[in-house]
């Protein structure tokens, strides 16, 4: 979203690094399960990082001794799922510190892009992954960033958005890839893994986070989770938006009707788009999808019949799409934050405070919600980048 890209430009600005590809790939080693193939996109310096922060403005200067490491930046290529059970080549970058000894990972899940050049393998200027994955892995982690579903390598393929299941696989199987990446390369992993994301990103590490801790066993040494404004309470937040006036902003109505599009589609539902949305609506959607100019608010653009079935439970089918991918009520193992702010108006604070809640009712003892008070979508970012940092680094 490009709201959430100003902010992490605004904030890490100093820390903006300019890359030109080298077009050196490398063979994977055979026998590899999931990586594909790598190549290195860019090297760069701790002293070129430190001087882009000191030359960026004076009153910075006094950052540049924070910046640990040099990094090197690869996009790599693998192996993974796509929605419909079938392999496809998806891709990610990552980003490690040149330096001696061993490292912890962070994979870092993206927030909401809108179009395939944002995405983390391309590493472009000022992208979530240039800025924000760039001062962690200057900080001394090895970050890896999928792409998901959709872009990079994938993006012949419609992206799946805010789908759980394909977002945690994706995910997951970018760590892998990157296990087998190190090993080829001998990047010293300490087995250490956190998790963070923010937006979309935030609902991707929940979703990554049960999945790791429900099905990989021993696989991951998981050390902590930080998920920031995720819309966790997926069908507590679709009944909101289907029966409450919100405040008709466009960029947040094509969010909406994004998710909407793809559980219909993802789900078999393929219902004609006149059993959702009255006209001129049905018709402008058709035309433009999730693109579409919605300037109302968003519950007024449905049908009284579909309204109906969601208040009264008569529409399982959609009911159902949505409920799969609820990814709040579960019990976490790993120490877990939730970053929200409290006048977010694009992902509502109550899906961390009905995610907290239920978590605590399963007996989940290391699950904290961290209230950004006043704070909305875009500016509790820096909070949340923060005291990410500050919570991974409590916990070793």
């Amino acid at each position: 979203m490009k709201s959430i890209q100003q902010r992490f430009y605004a904030f890490f600005l100093v820390l903006a690094v300019f890359v030109s590809g080298c077009n050196k790939s490398t063979d994977p080693t055979p026998g590899n399960s999931y990586l594909v193939s790598s190549t290195l996109i860019g090297e760069f310096t701790k002293e070129q990082l430190a001087q882009r922060v000191a030359s960026s403005d004076p009153s910075f200067a006094a950052i540049a001794p924070f910046l640990q490491n040099g990094i090197k930046v690869y996009k790599l290529v693998y192996k993974t799922k796509n929605t419909d059970g079938k392999e496809i080549q998806a891709s990610g970058a990552f980003l490690f510190p040149v330096k001696t000894g061993t490292m912890p990972m962070i994979s870092i899940q993206h927030g909401t892009i809108r179009s395939d050049a944002e995405a983390p393998s391309y590493f472009a200027a000022n992208s979530e992954a240039n800025v924000a994955g760039s001062l962690f892995a200057a900080l001394g982690y090895i970050i890896a960033y999928p792409d998901y579903i959709g872009y990079g390598a994938s993006n012949k393929v419609p992206h799946p958005y805010e789908h759980r299941a394909s977002l945690a696989s994706a995910s997951l199987d970018m760590i892998r890839a990157s296990k087998e990446f190190m090993r080829e390369q001998k990047i010293s992993w300490d087995e250490r893994l956190y998790i963070a994301g923010y937006s979309a990103g935030g609902y991707a590490t929940m979703s990554l986070q049960k999945k790791i801790e429900e099905e990989t066993g021993t696989e991951f040494n998981l050390k902590a989770s930080s998920c920031g404004a995720g819309a966790y309470d997926k069908t507590a937040f679709m009944k909101y938006l289907i029966g409450t006036r919100t405040g008709g902003a466009v960029s947040s109505n094509q969010l909406y009707l994004w998710v909407t599009l793809t559980y219909d589609r993802l789900y078999s539902l393929n219902r004609p788009l006149t059993q959702y949305f009255k006209e001129p609506w049905a018709g402008l959607i058709q035309a433009s999808r999730e693109n579409t100019n919605v300037n109302v608010s968003f519950n007024t653009i449905f049908t009284d019949a579909f309204v109906k079935g969601i208040a009264d439970g008569t529409d399982t089918g959609f009911l159902n799409a949505v409920k799969d991918n609820d990814v709040f009520d579960w019990k976490p193992k790993t120490p877990t934050r939730l970053y929200h702010g409290t006048a977010d108006q694009l992902v509502f604070y109550f899906n961390s405070q009905n995610a907290v809640n239920a978590m605590k009712a399963r007996g989940a003892a290391n699950v904290e919600l961290v209230p950004l008070p006043g704070k909305d979508h875009g500016t509790a970012i820096t909070d949340f980048l923060l005291g990410t940092y500050q919570f991974f680094s409590s916990i070793q």
